[in-house]
């Protein structure tokens, strides 16, 4: 099937040509005439298989010039990356329509934001606490929204906008049309769905798991966080197929020791993107990224969910997630639109574990590589990376379970056992005495 089988209007065909799309993805095909007919509609892909187009084609297919200026459009996404990624694809596909579109986020002037949507809008991107604001202050009148686009479901309800979410949900018409989409189908996504869709019609692409077949998954065993530093700038500097790379770390101070450690090394082809760093530098980041200005790019799960990012050659997992699913969503950065990529993992014995979950998620074995000779091994630990002797779990934890410990039989004075309080206490004094247990009185 190509887009012209989907019966697209000229202007949107025109834009898809411009693009150089021609085939429709497994998603965007089966949503077209599903959405299109108005029914709420349940989206399950993985990433990077289309699924922004997959809403947006049949939106846009039915928008129609209107002087209104409450929006007839939202579409919630969890982070202010992804509004600005959406703003960019519906403005690319509505480059021969008369739509207004517009993006509001937290973090960035409100007050800006606030005369945009007063101006008025077509379809509004929006993440769900700064959508709420407007709402609340009067600025954004929803009662003519006919269409509602959940994009990224599972994300945002990980992150913790449920309330936010359900009290959208409430305060929208009741007559809509709604539209979810979600890499996994959570307890939590599922309760949202039973309570809010009604008689969704529910597509699946591919089950939550299977990793994308085009992308060639390895790892390293590696100790520590200064022998993954060693290895990660001899990958860098050795491999010239590492043309464009996403240097995954679990959380900011740790993308940031990581982008400190290399800058020297490799200057201006580097960047680094977080939750800390101000929206100027976030967006700015990414352009350079897009635009190959930066080779590397070194990043939290920020980057991990939605945002597409073209021709990542390599992902690499500085950590191994400590969460299946979200292994799933970083390496699929690369790999996309049909195109091969390679995810590299650094596993150390605390996440051995984590690898194995991965393993069983995925029903596919990663491939184990031997060290490089080159790469000088680390005796050195970071202070995240020692054993915490008051975490109860520790003799539980990988990095010692085959510890043998140095422990030793208790004292016979201390092998009492607990007789549960005074009251316990006084009766065993009272049968050590007597000989016998006289409970009376002792209530």
């Amino acid at each position: 099937m190509t887009f012209d089988d989907l019966n697209l209007n000229g202007p949107l065909r025109n834009a898809l040509e411009e693009l150089g799309y021609e085939f429709p993805t497994p998603i965007q095909e089966k949503c077209f005439s599903i959405i299109m007919s108005g029914r709420n509609v349940i989206g399950f892909a993985q990433t990077g298989t289309g699924k922004t187009f997959a809403y947006l084609l049949p939106i846009l297919m039915q928008h129609s010039y209107t002087e209104q200026k409450a929006p007839s459009v939202l579409i919630l996404v969890p982070t202010r990356e992804l509004v600005l990624q959406v703003v960019g694809e519906i403005e690319k596909l509505a480059k021969y329509i008369t739509l207004r579109v517009a993006g509001v986020y937290g973090g960035a002037n409100i007050n800006t934001q606030r005369q945009t949507v007063i101006e008025g809008l077509d379809v509004l991107v929006a993440t769900p606490g700064r959508l709420l604001d407007l709402i609340l202050d009067g600025s954004l009148k929803v009662k003519y929204v006919k269409k509602l686009v959940i994009d990224e479901a599972d994300e945002m309800l990980n992150l913790g906008f449920r309330a936010q979410i359900l009290n959208l949900l409430d305060t929208l018409p009741k007559k809509r049309q709604n539209i979810l989409f979600s890499a996994t189908m959570s307890d939590e996504v599922d309760t949202l769905i039973q309570e809010y869709f009604d008689d969704p019609h529910k597509i699946e692409i591919v089950p939550h798991g299977t990793p994308l077949e085009q992308i060639e998954q390895k790892a390293y065993y590696v100790p520590n966080y200064f022998t993954k530093v060693h290895l990660l700038e001899h990958l860098l500097q050795t491999d010239e197929d590492m043309s464009k790379v996403l240097v995954f770390a679990a959380n900011k101070k740790l993308c940031d020791r990581i982008y400190d450690t290399l800058q020297p090394k490799f200057m201006d082809s580097i960047g680094v993107l977080h939750s800390n760093k101000s929206q100027n530098f976030r967006i700015n980041s990414l352009k350079k990224f897009h635009a190959n200005e930066y080779r590397i790019m070194i990043s939290t799960d920020i980057m991990a969910r939605g945002l597409d990012i073209a021709e990542v050659t390599h992902v690499i997992n500085f950590d191994t997630p400590d969460v299946p699913g979200d292994y799933i969503h970083r390496i699929g950065r690369s790999g996309r639109a049909e195109k091969s990529g390679i995810a590299i993992s650094f596993v150390n014995e605390a996440e051995r574990d984590f690898k194995a979950a991965i393993e069983d998620l995925m029903h596919k074995k990663i491939t184990m590589l031997e060290m490089p000779q080159e790469v000088e091994i680390s005796n050195k630990f970071t202070d995240e990376e020692r054993p915490n002797l008051g975490d109860k779990n520790y003799l539980k934890k990988a990095s010692i379970k085959h510890s043998k410990g140095a422990f030793h039989e208790k004292k016979a004075k201390n092998t009492k056992v607990n007789l549960g309080g005074l009251k316990a206490k006084a009766l065993e004094k009272h049968k050590h005495k007597t000989g016998k247990i006289n409970k009376r009185g002792m209530k």
